[in-house]
């Protein structure tokens, strides 16, 4: 996650996907895999980015400010 996409978000798009990228992170803490599929590592390291995504949009909504994505 080092590129930044710069998106201007109304108050309503950012609480929608807020709540998508709350969703995807409870499905995918929730979702059965094989273990070869993926290692524990990098689950936690694809939960950990969707949390920082959700934390940064929180964050510039608590500000008011515009997102960066």
């Amino acid at each position: 996650m080092s590129e930044s996409l710069h998106v201007e978000l109304n108050d309503r798009q950012r609480d929608l996907l807020l709540r998508g990228l709350r969703y995807v992170r409870s499905s995918r803490m929730l979702e059965f895999r094989e273990m070869a599929e993926i290692t524990e590592d990098e689950r936690r390291d694809e939960l950990g980015q969707i949390r920082q995504l959700c934390e940064l949009l929180d964050r510039k909504s608590r500000k008011g400010e515009p997102a960066a994505v």
